[in-house]
């Protein structure tokens, strides 16, 4: 039974991303198709530059209907969060679980050297948090 212990245990290799010039509703496309709760997004270099979630393409497609905006003619850069909560692959699972319930915010890139190598979601955090209490059990009793 493996021990998850690091994100690199339980962390998405290659994850989908989405450039920052890109049009909103193709990133809509991508997170409903592959069934994402967000995206990555990146810029003309691949540097990371931001988180675009679920929720801030509600928001986006609502501020614009509201304002009698076309949806169609937004950025992702215009609905993203700029501010990015980011690990590397040995940063610890549980303090990466922490961080996510302290900004409610439910994915991190994992960046080695500035470089995107991965990510890691609540759901993945979440199977490798019930992996390490089988675990743990699992030896105590066998103790």
């Amino acid at each position: 039974m493996p021990n998850p212990t690091k994100i690199r245990d339980c962390m998405h290799r290659n994850p989908l991303t989405i450039r920052q010039d890109e049009n909103l509703v193709r990133a809509i496309s991508m997170i409903v198709e592959y069934k994402l709760t967000g995206l990555t997004v990146t810029d003309g270099e691949g540097t990371v530059v931001g988180i675009l979630s679920e929720l801030d393409c509600i928001r986006s497609i609502l501020t614009a209907l509201y304002n009698d905006g076309d949806p169609e003619h937004t950025l992702v850069e215009d609905a993203m969060h700029a501010e990015v909560q980011t690990c590397t692959s040995e940063t610890s699972i549980v303090e990466v679980a922490q961080a996510m319930v302290d900004t409610r915010q439910r994915r991190r890139p994992v960046l080695e050297g500035g470089k995107l190598v991965g990510q890691v979601s609540s759901n993945n955090i979440l199977w490798a948090l019930m992996e390490h209490s089988r675990r743990k059990l699992y030896d105590q009793r066998g103790s």
